[in-house]
């Protein structure tokens, strides 16, 4: 960039433009929402057939069109920013130079050198030391160099010349690198010509969201910077700290910073995870379509031959070894897309038989993936409740523990006496993968402890409401061991917890979980194993466990079977969850006591 384009430059005019993109990415985002919870929900509700759901298809597509409208204008947006800020440094820095060099009488040239007059003490020859003119440096030795010889010229201007020159040259430098850099980033935030936006997209939206916070770090380090490993009180505060612009450069760049943080609202969480979503889901896609392309499927059927007689069976094929272990291969190439997909499938559910829209609270697909969704906005609801799944559980298979948290909402929200309910699926840990290899070993439980508490500590601090939410956390299986291990190491911030086919909790009484005494409840069905298998590796003192009555649990009365159906729908199992979570504790049936004597009978 030249002295004249950089001196004629308005680096207002790229925020002017950046403000712009703003407001349409805004405006996208409002599109984005009035067509998922309310004009499609609407038709959910009103409307059956094969039109309607036609309709309601292209609907969620036109609400896809504007989801990455939003992120792709709030990308330009914040380059624009980015390119504002460092030209407008650059510019700074270039009127500095030539205002000194005005007022030292120094002239400059169009090609940002300088002349200077001549001055100083007459030599031995009777003249004053001649001026001359000097080109600014911006290699360090080179620039050494010229300095050296400006100090041993007599004339004081040659000094100053050479300073103001190597300042222009530098601003000029700065200015020339800021457009190189972000010419190339700006001409790539472009989409295809269709109307249709596809996994291809999304990838792509993904490698500009990279490069745009790559670029941009100068600038997004320039703004107020997040609390290191700070709290959610302290992330609130430095959220609302941060003006309009500063917030929407923050999620546009480093959407998994803002989506990670506990304290913010939801409603931005839930911005900034979703675009995570959308992108990490486009690469996947990509991926999984290129192992395809790797691992062609082989023949899926041979004709049977029998063991015994060594007879081909005319008419009776198997699956050949080959095609089952390639089967295997791509269900698990494809696992994080089953995730993925499922926490989508929630999103397209908004509003069937009054299912509140969802809230994405966290995102993350490295490991076995985290994702944390709710069912209703929690920084409004009246009653919150957090289930921690447990055994296996991962991003791949999150459908089951969604859906185990959406039956709980509609028979909390039925139990509510019209208050608002948000119940939440927190798989923000690292799960143990096997029953066997890994379940028995309590760091899982530990390791994940921190992040649950404060995870519970920003629902607080987040809750828009003046008064306190009433908290239940529910657990099922290994995930009863986190929580005890949170109440164990810091402070559990519930008001009840709710068992499920626990192993053990680490600790030995309900009165060691940091919840008011009676409000620690327990669940175990018939034909659950896990309870007195995980009691020799979980259990507190003695190998005590939430279903033993010493241990001080109110025991509710459980009508299903086995390990994973304390959810079952319609079952006392799943009502008593929901009394206990809109705090109807009362109402709730409880096992009755054990018989002393019933071994005398």
């Amino acid at each position: 960039m030249d002295l004249a384009t950089l001196k004629a430059l308005k680096p207002t005019e790229f925020m002017e433009a950046a403000d712009g993109y703003r407001s349409m990415a805004d405006m996208a985002s409002a599109a984005k929402d009035r067509i998922e919870n309310q004009i499609a929900v609407a038709m959910r509700n009103s409307l059956q057939g094969e039109a309607a759901t036609a309709a309601i298809s292209q609907l969620t597509e036109l609400g896809k069109d504007f989801h990455y409208t939003q992120v792709e204008c709030g990308l330009v947006s914040a380059a624009l920013e980015a390119f504002s800020y460092e030209v407008g440094a650059a510019k700074r820095k270039l009127e500095a130079a030539l205002d000194g060099a005005r007022a030292a009488r120094l002239t400059v040239n169009a090609d940002g050198s300088i002349t200077y007059p001549p001055s100083g003490e007459k030599g031995e020859d009777g003249k004053v030391p001649e001026g001359g003119t000097v080109s600014g440096l911006t290699d360090a030795t080179a620039s050494a160099v010229g300095r050296q010889a400006a100090n041993v010229d007599p004339n004081p201007n040659h000094r100053l010349a050479q300073d103001y020159a190597d300042q222009i040259a530098g601003a000029l430098k700065e200015a020339t690198e800021a457009d190189e850099k972000w010419a190339p980033k700006v001409r790539a935030l472009t989409a295809d010509d269709d109307l249709t936006v596809s996994d291809k997209d999304w990838a792509d939206a993904s490698t500009d969201s990279s490069g745009v916070s790559e670029a941009g770090k100068k600038y997004l380090d320039s703004l107020p910077q997040p609390p290191e490993d700070g709290g959610p009180k302290a992330n609130a505060e430095w959220w609302k700290g941060l003006s309009a612009q500063e917030q929407a450069a923050w999620i546009s760049m480093r959407p998994d910073s803002v989506g990670a943080l506990d304290g913010l609202p939801a409603t931005v969480r839930d911005e900034a995870n979703r675009t995570v979503l959308a992108e990490a889901h486009g690469v996947a896609q990509g991926q999984y379509e290129a192992w395809l392309r790797k691992h062609p499927e082989p023949e899926r059927f041979q004709t049977y031959i029998d063991p015994y007689t060594g007879t081909v069976m005319k008419g009776v094929n198997v699956e050949t070894q080959a095609w089952k272990d390639w089967e295997e291969a791509r269900k698990n190439a494809h696992k994080s897309l089953d995730g993925m997909n499922a926490i989508q499938d929630r999103f397209d559910e908004t509003g069937t038989n009054g299912l509140p829209e969802a809230y994405l609270l966290g995102f993350s697909t490295e490991g076995d993936g985290r994702a944390i969704i709710a069912n209703g906005n929690p920084d409004t609801a009246d009653h919150q409740a957090v289930y921690v799944p447990g055994t296996t559980s991962e991003l791949g298979n999150i459908d089951g523990n969604i859906n185990r948290m959406v039956r709980v909402w509609h028979t909390a929200h039925d139990e509510a006496d019209g208050k608002s309910v948000s119940t939440i699926t927190w798989l923000g840990y690292d799960a143990p993968d096997s029953v066997v290899k890994d379940a028995p070993f309590k760091h899982y439980a530990y390791d994940g402890a921190p992040a649950f508490n404060q995870f519970l500590d920003g629902l607080e601090v987040s809750h828009s409401d003046g008064s306190p939410p009433h908290r239940t956390v529910i657990a099922h299986s290994y995930g009863s061991t986190l929580v005890g291990a949170a109440a164990q190491t810091g402070h559990l911030n519930a008001d009840d917890i709710v068992f499920a086919g626990s192993p053990g909790v680490r600790v030995s009484g309900a009165d060691e979980l940091d919840v008011p005494k009676g409000h620690v409840w327990n669940e175990e069905a018939d034909g659950d194993p896990v309870p007195d298998i995980g009691r020799w590796g979980h259990g507190g003192d003695g190998f005590i466990i939430p279903s033993d009555p010493e241990f001080g649990a109110n025991q509710m009365t459980t009508d299903t079977e086995g390990h994973s159906g304390y959810w079952d729908e319609h079952s006392k199992s799943l009502r008593n969850q929901a009394l206990v979570v809109v705090g109807k504790g009362d109402d709730v049936a409880l096992k009755p006591p054990p018989d002393p004597w019933a071994h005398v009978k």
